[in-house]
């Protein structure tokens, strides 16, 4: 465990912060994937709807 040392010598636990790094967009192929995954996600959902609105 890391500690950090202070003026007067006291020494405190303080979290270690992780590396800042700068994300990078997504490619063309994440991007077909987030559609496909979108696409998937709102026919569940329309699919729930109707099996919810037909039972009841």
């Amino acid at each position: 465990m890391r500690y950090t040392v202070e003026e007067g010598g006291r020494l405190n636990n303080f979290a270690v912060e992780p590396k800042m790094y700068q994300a990078e967009p997504p490619n063309t192929t994440q991007k077909r994937n987030y559609i496909i995954l979108g696409a998937g996600a709102a026919a569940l959902v329309g699919g729930l709807l109707f099996v919810a609105v037909s039972v009841s």
